[in-house]
């Protein structure tokens, strides 16, 4: 579908994609959850080239996913940390989404890599879906929204 430039995307999927729909992106956010915040330690760990991994950086601030912040260690140059700002946090539940999927629909013949649980007790959790009055909802419809352009 094309959308001419400067046009309103009302599609929540397509704007979100727009920020973080390349693999890099998400990888990028998923080490910064981990703990990584330098551009060093997302080199190494993820193998991406530096011309890449400018790039995605730079769009993840742009968007206001990441800030940078200055440091400096004896004797270099200033450069700059990476960390999550509350837009990146928000993606947590969109990288736990992708693990349970991961492992329903494509588990690893070794088994899972991560997984999912509360962060204070450690316990294994899953995503849910839940009304206003606290029932968990066993399957869910995608329904158009007010800024629908055409009925589905």
């Amino acid at each position: 579908v094309y959308i001419a430039e400067g046009a309103e995307v009302s599609c929540q999927i397509m704007r979100t994609l727009d920020i973080v729909g390349e693999k890099w992106s998400l990888l990028i956010v998923r080490d910064l959850l981990r703990g990584s915040s330098r551009f060093s330690d997302f080199r190494e760990s993820l193998g991406v080239p530096t011309d890449v991994l400018t790039a995605r950086l730079g769009t993840l601030v742009e968007r206001g996913i990441v800030e940078k912040r200055p440091y400096r260690e004896d004797g270099a140059r200033e450069r700059h940390s990476y960390h999550l700002t509350p837009a990146g946090e928000g993606l947590r539940g969109v990288l736990a989404a992708l693990i349970e999927w991961g492992d329903e629909f494509d588990p690893a013949p070794r088994g899972a890599a991560a997984r999912v649980v509360d962060a204070e007790t450690r316990a294994p959790v899953s995503l849910g879906y839940f009304t206003e009055d606290g029932t968990r909802v066993t399957a869910i419809a995608i329904a158009p929204g007010p800024a629908a352009t055409k009925p589905w």
